[in-house]
């Protein structure tokens, strides 16, 4: 293989990969772990999405223009903003919304800030630095969205009593609030935090690794793995506080009053 460039695969090398999943299935079907359908299934929806990414990127950056770049990101943070409110135990009305605009502000400052001003991108929507570091703010930045929203509504709706006595004795909203929101975003935090202590030490991150494989010499894609790890934790940080002041916004209003009535749990599988 040639130093400037990787060894491109062919769809006979994926089949030869989808083996790998054949053989964790078959060790489930020994081993009676009930996975096999979940795996067949978990691998075909990997490929399907994949591909039709793939295929949709590649007409993206073909156009090169601003709209396309600008509503592949939307629909993006639409996609993510679904996924990270279907993943908590609870939710509200319009946690959707306040999700999606969480997500848009966040993932686009945060990248916009590493392609427009460390990275100096010319023109500043241009796809092929665009589109993947938005993705991997949004992916972050969901799982952080949920794991704060999940943790918020879970002690309103089980510390009801107490947060409402706090209120009855003279709290403010904001000191009745501020222990669970304070506890939502420190658990928001927790999964990039863990990401960063043992990045290059127990793992190769995908972009570093993917660089390494297109010939990159590897402190330059150790350099643009750091500006990474610290989009990724201030976009996770960023949208675990908006979405936190989002959820205190909503479910306590202007009389100091807790509205847990807006709470409710979901319905069926996750």
């Amino acid at each position: 293989m040639p130093d400037s460039g990787a060894i491109v695969l062919q769809y006979p090398d994926l089949l030869i990969a989808a083996c790998l999943v054949v053989a964790a299935g078959a060790l489930s079907f020994v081993m009676r772990l009930r996975l096999e359908r979940r795996l067949a299934v978990a691998a075909v929806r990997t490929t399907v999405q994949l591909l039709l990414v793939g295929y949709v990127l590649k007409w993206v950056f073909s156009l090169d223009r601003a709209y396309a770049v600008a509503g592949a990101a939307l629909l993006m943070a639409a996609f993510a903003s679904r996924a990270a409110v279907r993943r908590p135990t609870r939710t509200f009305s319009g946690a959707t919304g306040r999700a999606f605009l969480t997500l848009v502000f966040s993932g686009f400052l945060t990248t916009l800030t590493v392609t427009g001003v460390i990275v100096g991108v010319q023109p500043w929507h241009k796809a092929q630095y665009v589109i993947p570091l938005l993705g991997m703010v949004l992916g972050n930045g969901l799982t952080g969205l949920s794991l704060c929203m999940d943790h918020i509504l879970e002690t309103l709706s089980e510390r009801r009593d107490e947060v409402e006595m706090e209120l009855a004795l003279g709290a403010t909203r904001w000191e009745a609030a501020r222990g669970p929101l304070s506890e939502g975003i420190r658990r928001g935090m927790i999964p990039v935090i863990n990401m960063m202590t043992v990045v290059g030490i127990v793992s190769l991150p995908g972009m570093m690794t993917g660089q390494i494989l297109q010939g990159a010499d590897p402190l330059d894609a150790v350099k643009y793995q750091i500006v990474v790890m610290f989009m990724l934790s201030a976009g996770t940080g960023l949208a675990s506080i908006l979405m936190a002041l989002l959820i205190y916004r909503r479910l306590f209003n202007p009389r100091h009053q807790l509205r847990a009535e807006l709470i409710r749990k979901r319905r069926g599988p996750l």
